[in-house]
């Protein structure tokens, strides 16, 4: 793994608390410009919030988060131009239902970016045909599945050519036989190059493509490591239980 020395994402000693409840617990850690990280752990195990603080839809208590070098949490950083450099894809696809697939992909490079519809609009029909929709363009998200709606949220964060895509658990509120053209799409963007850090519970994408596996358990990292060691040999009885209780099902 050759990555740049300087992290483009980089948890130093972050903390969150909800009340009395810890949902993470001074984590530490760096993710690398090219490199996949998967983030895996039990429900409730502070993975979702842990992806949420980095483009502040969770704040934190303490500690600090920088991305590229900036201090992400500081009072000074415009939070709407901050999160149009991140693409956030999510479990649910918040595609825009009265808008066509097309004009959801349009949005932001036109109002945020303020590029031209025309060209929004051929930089939006490369996306789709990149992850198989090219003859969706003018369809509703209404008239689409799960999946193929998925697909368009990616293609969605794809447009404001962001440096790193961050995924939520993107493919746990679909159908398992649409579970296959979402990853096999973030499969494409790995290959590619592309920074991403992704909450998953699908452990295959995760031994193929992952660089690195973080196993989370009660806000706090139990083990980090690469996917053959991680799967192959884990250190912890948590991990171990998780992999096993994994297999069963």
């Amino acid at each position: 793994m050759n990555f740049s020395k300087e992290p483009l994402i980089a948890f130093k000693d972050v903390s969150k608390w909800y009340g009395q409840y810890r949902a993470l617990g001074s984590i530490s850690a760096d993710v690398h410009k090219g490199e996949v990280v998967v983030v895996c752990g039990p429900s409730g195990s502070g993975k979702s919030t842990l992806i949420r603080t980095v483009n502040r839809l969770e704040e934190i208590q303490s500690g600090a988060i920088h991305f590229d070098g900036k201090d992400v949490h500081a009072s000074s950083v415009d939070i709407n131009k901050f999160r149009s450099q991140v693409g956030f894809v999510f479990q649910s696809f918040n595609l825009f239902p009265h808008l066509s697939v097309a004009q959801n992909i349009m949005l932001g490079p036109v109002n945020v970016r303020k590029q031209r519809r025309a060209e929004a609009r051929t930089r939006a029909l490369e996306l789709l045909d990149r992850v198989g929709l090219a003859s969706k363009v003018d369809a509703f998200p209404g008239q689409l599945s799960g999946g193929q709606q998925q697909r368009v949220a990616i293609a969605r964060a794809l447009a404001m050519d962001p440096p790193v895509m961050l995924f939520d658990e993107p493919t746990s509120a679909l159908d398992p036989e649409m579970v296959g053209e979402v990853l096999q799409v973030m499969k494409s963007l790995a290959r590619d190059g592309m920074t991403m850090m992704c909450v998953t519970h699908e452990m295959n994408f995760a031994r193929e493509v992952a660089d690195r596996v973080w196993f989370m358990d009660q806000g706090s990292f139990v083990e980090v490591g690469v996917p053959d060691e991680f799967f192959s040999k884990p250190t912890s009885e948590r991990a171990r239980k998780f992999l096993s209780d994994l297999r069963t099902h």
